[in-house]
């Protein structure tokens, strides 16, 4: 690596300290693969036999509520949190205002779930709340919010699946390499097959008892170790605790509510998101959204599904010590900059969402890194075995389920019991739904190299990332079950078309360069095609009419969403002169298509992000970064720097769209809502 930074040593750690290679002993693998084993052995007894459908995804119905609520925490508390919380405290001008969006949001959406959510699910028996819309509202809004939820899915998982790739590529950083020598295959993809192998193994092996178990296990590891990261940090303090919290305050680390009452809708971590939009978003995800809402189903009645649902709130504190470990690292490496060097600050510079694996890897002691990383494992594992487990159950559901009852002559409404027309049935399903597991196992694989463009592209923290991209599709399934629940009498033809609008509302909120334009007007185009195909082709004349006349609905549907990404962002303001900050493009060397960098302008020197000094090489010259040299752009084709609307708005905003043009291009129910 081309650090060699000379600081004087002031800490317990030294210059070797910063090597990332070979900290990771026998010891921490034996307490990584220990756990790992111990897990699956644990998850796998505590599952029992898998007969049938109820057995696979709904544990019987005979799971206590603790172990619910300790899954709901260890899902929600993935390994973005784990890893990317303590990051966005520890970088400049980072602090808790985050966790305002849980304990606000968090517990208002928590008792709407529990109060209206649960028992509207618990009236017959269902598997998803896909299920409890589509007997309200037809077999179209059952199909529309899978394909919602499968979307939403991909896009979330996958860049949990990213990230924890990402932080087995430092830890296996040897055995990667020599893998990727012999095979030519980068070491990404080999972190991603083995979390994709892990993960498959053991949502195959008991279903959501074994996910449900599993997931109860890492809430447990998630503690562990998380207080043992703060451990370290205080003991190695010469302040100890009181140095921890003295240092990060004078940062503003701690500092947890935004109460500037000015609304801001480009700021993701205010009081006004906390209030308003991310209440919004929460319930989409606790209550609608298979990945949590698919443990409210595996309890033993309404009862345990509202105490599971309420008691998870309990999940807040976990994020505060996530927080506090951020805060911690300030603290240490504030106290001792000469620890984050050589190939630990390349790396924090590759990737600042890196940190806390980082401090791992290089500041705590054998044994206890292996328990650490492990919890990191954990919370990733978690996240996919979830995801796993409900995707595979929506799909079987919405697909196989109406083919096999078809198949056997039984009616399509009766799908549900299916499982108990033989014993040999109720175990083809279970065959079934591992096959499923499997697929979609590998798509979630396949999305996270997606995701892994996307980030390299932009510089949008991981956390933002993987919470902007689940806001695309929450909206729109909470609107779903709003339809269903209220009597309201429209079906769910309306949601077959409002719920692109909405997503493609989310989308437009987001991008407003050109070639969005262009994407927006390319799907929408299709849309109204498909419409007014399937319109001219109804037989009912009056049916007919009528979806002509909602033809108007539609078209503003579609005028709105291009107006969106047309116009719907604000411009940047310089902080101290108040003039809007103007962005030029980039001029191009024509041979290689790299930007041209200015040769004559001034040298950007690297600087420590601690103590901000000068980083130097070993003769004592200072390290330019070539690549902040300024690049020569053309003056005379500038344009206001466009902001986005921040992600906790997506999910109100897509939802309010997928309510309204779901209600206006839907039609009167013909029967009663079962």
């Amino acid at each position: 690596m081309f650090w060699t930074t000379v600081l004087a040593a002031t800490g317990p750690a030294s210059q070797a300290a910063g090597s990332l290679s070979g900290h990771f002993t026998w010891v921490d693998w034996s307490v990584l693969l220990g756990y790992m084993v111990v897990t699956t052995l644990l998850g796998t007894l505590l599952a029992g036999k898998q007969k049938n459908m109820d057995d696979f995804f709904l544990g019987g119905k005979g799971l206590p509520w603790f172990a619910v609520s300790g899954s709901i925490i260890a899902t929600e508390i993935s390994a973005v949190t784990f890893v990317g919380v303590p990051a966005i405290v520890f970088a400049d001008g980072g602090n808790f205002t985050y966790m305002q969006l849980g304990l606000i949001a968090g517990l208002i959406s928590r008792f709407f779930v529990a109060f209206i959510l649960v028992p509207a699910y618990y009236q017959k028996r269902i598997f998803s709340p896909y299920d409890y819309m589509g007997n309200k509202l037809g077999e179209g809004a059952r199909r529309i919010t899978t394909a919602l939820f499968s979307l939403g899915g991909l896009l979330a998982q996958s860049s949990r699946v990213y990230l924890t790739a990402v932080i087995l590529e430092l830890v296996l950083a040897g055995p990667l390499g020599a893998l990727q020598e012999v095979t030519h295959v980068d070491t990404l993809v080999w972190a991603v097959l083995i979390i994709g192998i892990v993960s498959v193994a053991w949502t195959v092996i008991g279903g959501i008892s074994t996910v449900v178990w599993t997931d109860f296990m890492l809430f447990l590891v998630f503690i562990t170790g998380a207080v043992t990261a703060i451990g370290v940090i205080v003991s190695n303090l010469p302040g100890g605790w009181s140095q921890m919290v003295q240092v990060a305050d004078e940062a503003g680390k701690f500092q947890l509510w935004d109460l500037d009452m000015q609304f801001s809708p480009t700021k993701e971590f205010t009081i006004w998101t906390a209030a308003i939009a991310s209440v919004f978003g929460n319930i989409g995800a606790y209550g609608t959204d298979q990945l949590m809402a698919q443990r409210i189903f595996c309890c033993r009645g309404p009862g345990g599904a509202k105490l599971a649902v309420l008691s998870s709130w309990i999940g807040q504190a976990i994020t505060a010590t996530m927080m506090l470990v951020g805060a911690g690292i300030y603290a240490y490496y504030k106290t001792y900059p000469e620890a984050l060097t050589g190939e630990a600050l390349n790396r924090y510079y590759e990737e600042p969402d890196r940190i806390f694996p980082i401090f791992i890897l290089t500041q705590i002691p054998q044994g206890l890194a292996g328990l650490i990383i492990a919890g990191i494992f954990a919370a990733a594992i978690s996240s996919m075995t979830s995801i796993l487990a409900a995707l595979s159950q929506t799909t079987l559901s919405t697909v196989y389920l109406p083919l096999r009852a078809k198949a056997l002559g039984i009616d399509p409404k009766a799908e549900l019991t299916m499982s108990e027309q033989s014993d040999g049935e109720g175990r083809r399903i279970v065959r079934v739904s591992r096959v499923l597991i499997l697929v979609w196992g590998v798509l979630l694989c396949l999305a996270a190299f997606a995701v892994d463009a996307f980030k390299n592209a932009t510089d949008v923290p991981i956390l933002s990332l993987a919470l902007g991209l689940a806001g695309y599709v929450h909206g729109a399934l909470l609107a779903t079950f709003l339809l269903a629940w209220l009597p309201l009498k429209v079906n769910g033809r309306g949601l077959v078309w409002a719920a692109p609008l909405s997503v493609m509302t989310v989308f437009a909120l987001r991008f407003h360069d050109h070639w969005a334009y262009w994407a927006c007007g390319i799907v929408l185009a299709i849309l109204l095609v498909t419409w007014v195909v399937s319109t001219i082709k109804t037989h009912d004349a009056e049916l007919r009419t009528l979806r002509l006349i909602k033809t108007v609905w539609l078209v503003i549907g579609l005028a709105l969403v291009m107006g969106i990404t047309r116009f719907a962002y604000f411009h940047e303001h310089h902080p101290d002169t108040g003039e809007v900050v103007m962005v030029y493009p980039e001029l191009e060397d024509p041979a290689t298509g790299e930007p041209i960098r200015d040769p004559d302008a001034e040298p950007v020197y690297y600087i420590h992000p601690l103590t901000k000094q000068p980083l130097v090489d070993d003769g004592g010259n200072q390290i330019e970064n070539e690549e902040a040299r300024p690049v020569l752009r053309d003056l005379e084709a500038g344009a206001p720097k466009k902001v986005a609307i921040a992600w906790p708005w997506y999910a109100m905003i897509g939802g309010f769209v997928a309510f309204v043009f779901g209600y206006l291009l839907g039609e009167p129910q013909k029967d009663e809502p079962a």
